[in-house]
């Protein structure tokens, strides 16, 4: 049985939903960490409705925060336990992303997803395994997990934003060439990189401002 996942929620400024980007965290955060950013998004995207679905576990390395799944290196759970709870966290999230399509009448090209960190890893484990293509992922400070696996079980390839800090003492910059490497060996041919000069692990202006050039073009406003 999938957790249900409560998120926090920014509407669209013009009042109509004509698209969604849903934010997904990173360890030991939650959907308040992200949702901050449709302020500055949503000027520009009018129509898009905002969301940021809180991940289902507590994490044990920040207690009070969350987590989509443990990380051995952190929080001393062992490579199963991060294996199985991966597999949990993905069904859960395409649940709520399902959820999200039907209640607010999207389709799935009118969605994008914007990964942070550990959400990062989760969109771009969960979604090209999903049936249909969103609009594109935006993936900021994270990881490919398992490409040599998705290789084979790979169904969309949506086109995906990859950013990353060059001093991002968490998650290494060498995860960004080496995430588009897996990526290409997959089959896409719509993967996109931006490094953020003196930029640790974080989300700077100028990654905003190229990750909102590609949301606005994958969602239709340019």
């Amino acid at each position: 049985m999938t957790r249900a996942l409560k998120a926090e929620r920014r509407e669209a400024l013009s009042g109509e939903i004509r698209s969604a980007v849903i934010f997904l965290h990173g360890y030991g955060a939650n959907g308040a960490d992200l949702i901050g950013l449709a302020e500055p998004l949503a000027e520009h995207m009018p129509d898009t409705l905002f969301l940021a679905p809180n991940a289902p576990e507590m994490s044990v390395a920040a207690p009070g925060m969350l987590q989509w799944f443990p990380i051995p290196w952190i929080d001393g759970s062992s490579e199963e336990e991060s294996k199985q709870g991966l597999a949990r966290a993905a069904e859960d999230l395409d649940a709520f992303l399902d959820g999200v399509m039907v209640d607010e009448d999207l389709l799935p090209e009118q969605v994008l997803i914007f990964g942070f960190s550990q959400g990062t890893m989760m969109a771009l484990y969960v979604v090209p395994r999903r049936e249909d293509p969103v609009a594109g992922i935006v993936a900021f400070s994270g990881r490919l997990l398992e490409p040599e696996a998705l290789v084979d079980e790979v169904v969309s390839r949506p086109p995906v934003l990859l950013v990353h800090g060059d001093e991002d003492p968490v998650v290494p910059v060498e995860a960004l060439p080496q995430a588009a490497e897996g990526l290409q060996e997959a089959g896409w041919t719509d993967v996109f990189a931006h490094i953020q000069k003196g930029t640790a692990h974080g989300i700077a202006n100028d990654g905003l401002s190229v990750a909102l050039a590609f949301m606005r073009e994958q969602l239709g406003y340019s």
